[in-house]
Order: structure tokens, then C-alpha cells, then sequence
């Protein structure tokens, strides 16, 4: 069907489909409960995902979707536009506006409640990060650019290379942010955030969960089985929850030790084309180095995520 990251030959769409309708075939055979199905079902895409190189199910069913865009476009003209991780608005409809939680909103949320105390990243890393006015802009600009042009061009919207972000950053910014303007929570209390405890490795974190929940949970599920499974509900919900945090963290590997930056010189030159040919480029700025990370995140999407994805 199309090239995959790894080399390994024989991806074809329709097998997938197959092998997957013969999986969900054989869990109801089993009477499998409808949440135990969604579970394994995720499990399945990850394996199926991991045999061609892609790391979860997210981007493995992107790039199937690239290879049916490649294979079924005849004679159309064909533009991807790959953003990285869409922030909130720079200017418009107005700087800040946000809507949902985004992969680092999560962070901010969790981390301006309270609730995150420990983080696990390369710390020195690149988090690439894009406003989503900007990707609006540059859709549009490279529709207007390849109307009637038959051909396929592939833009990565993003600012690893021309102004990186670093977790580092984020991390400093979410402490600044929060120590002055504290979030208020539902008692009108000023919720306090300390320096988070950053975790480099998968080593230190796995570390990390068996001195702090692993070895506790081992000694709980003792003690339920002496006390005749008093404890039942207890171990029950703190293991439902480790294994929650143990799977997102698998699943978010790739990302928080990734090396790479995007390579934007077809999105730069695109942005060339309209500076020489409007009159109108400062309404479709997508040009991640006219970003000041400092202003925007302290005064644009910390206080945008706070008025609008906080609850």
C-alpha cells in the first residue's frame, strides 16, 4: 500500500480491516464486555501499529490515510498539510481562544490545579508547538497556492526548526504563570504549584512507581487476601489507575524523548510566495518565527487555557 517507517513490507489497508473485523469476531465469541472489547481493541491497533514502525494507533491510521490519498487521487491536485501540536489562537478570532483539551493544556490543567507533581520528558527536548490560527492561515494559503495544479505537496506546519520550544521552557513558564496568578478552586482557595519533579528517563520512572505506588500496591493486595477481600475495592481502584497512568505514558513515549524537528521548507516557501504575491500577508501569518514564546505563553495561552478549558 505504501511505504512504512520501518521497512517492513506487506502493510495493506484492506488485511487490516480484516485481521481487526476477526479480532472483534472472536472477543464476542467470548462474551467479552463491551469495555473489555474497546480495550483490547486499542491493544490490537498498537501491536498492528508497532509491526510497521508507527508508535500508537494515532499516526498509523494518519499515515493509511496519506497512502489512500496517494492511491485514489487520479488527476486531483492533492495538498497534506501535517501541523505538529496545535495551541491556541495567536491573534485570531482573538489571541488566546482555545477550545478543548490540547496535549499540553492537559499539562497546564493538571499542573495549575495542583495535581501534577512530577513530569516524565527529555527536558531539553523540543515540544513543537503551533498556534491554530496559524495552521488555518497556512491551509488556506496552500489551497489558494495549488488550485487546479495537479500534483501532491506535503506541508509540515510547525516550529521545531525555525524557532523551537524546549520542555524547559514550558516548564518555567507553567511555574512563572501559576505562582503569580494562582488558579482559584471551587472554595476560593489559591491553589499553590511548586517546581515539578521532571523524570529523564523511562528508567527513573519506572523507579519512581514502584517506590512510591508498585511496592504499596503489592502489600495492599496481601492484606486484602488476609482480610478476606475487605480491601477489595481499594487495590481494585488504585491498580485500575496505575495501569491508566502506566498505559499513557507507553503511549506518549515516543513523544516525550523525541529527537527530531520537522523539516519546513516547503511550508517556508509557501509563506515566500505570499509575501511576493498579496497585498494581504499579514492576514495569513503563518510564520512561527514572528512567535515570542515568552509573550505569548504568559499572556496569550496560559490565560486563554485558563478562561476556557478550566473548570
Amino acid at each position: 500500500m505504501g511505504e512504512t517507517l520501518n521497512g517492513t513490507t506487506g502493510l495493506d489497508i484492506d488485511n487490516e480491516i480484516r485481521l481487526l473485523q476477526e479480532k472483534l469476531k472472536e472477543l464476542r465469541a467470548e462474551e467479552a464486555s463491551e469495555q473489555a472489547i474497546t480495550l483490547a481493541l486499542k491493544d490490537f491497533g498498537l501491536q498492528r501499529a508497532i509491526v510497521y514502525g508507527w508508535p500508537n494507533t494515532y499516526v498509523f491510521t494518519k499515515a493509511m490515510g496519506e497512502m489512500l490519498i496517494g492511491d485514489l487521487k487520479e488527476n486531483l491536485p492533492v495538498v497534506i498539510i501535517r501541523p505538529t501540536i496545535i495551541s491556541s489562537t495567536y491573534k485570531e478570532p482573538f489571541p488566546g481562544w482555545v477550545e478543548g483539551i490540547r496535549t499540553i493544556d492537559s499539562i497546564a490543567v493538571g499542573y495549575g490545579k495542583g495535581k501534577l507533581t512530577f513530569f516524565l520528558c527529555d527536558i531539553d527536548a523540543i515540544v513543537d508547538v503551533i498556534p491554530a490560527d496559524m495552521v488555518v492561515n497556512a491551509i488556506l494559503a496552500a489551497m489558494a497556492a495549488h488550485a487546479n495544479q495537479p500534483g501532491e505537496v506535503i506541508y509540515q506546519v510547525g516550529s521545531s526548526m525555525r524557532n523551537p520550544l524546549r520542555y524547559s521552557n514550558l516548564h518555567d513558564y507553567g511555574f512563572r504563570f501559576f505562582t503569580k496568578k494562582p488558579w482559584i478552586n471551587k472554595d476560593g482557595t489559591p491553589v499553590k504549584v511548586g517546581k515539578v519533579k521532571v523524570m529523564g528517563s523511562m528508567a527513573s520512572f519506572h523507579r519512581y512507581m514502584t517506590v512510591r505506588y508498585l511496592l504499596f500496591l503489592k502489600g495492599l493486595e496481601v492484606v486484602n487476601t488476609a482480610f478476606c477481600q475487605y480491601f477489595k475495592g481499594t487495590y481494585v481502584d488504585l491498580s485500575r489507575k496505575i495501569k491508566f497512568v502506566m498505559r499513557l505514558v507507553e503511549l506518549y513515549k515516543p513523544y516525550l524523548f523525541f529527537k527530531g524537528v520537522f523539516d519546513d521548507m516547503n511550508t517556508e516557501k509557501l509563506q515566500m510566495a505570499v509575501r511576493e504575491n498579496t497585498t494581504e500577508a499579514d492576514i495569513f501569518y503563518f510564520d512561527p518565527k514572528c512567535i515570542n514564546w515568552d509573550d505569548y505563553l504568559m499572556n496569550v495561552h496560559l490565560p486563554g487555557v485558563v478562561k476556557y478549558v478550566f473548570k
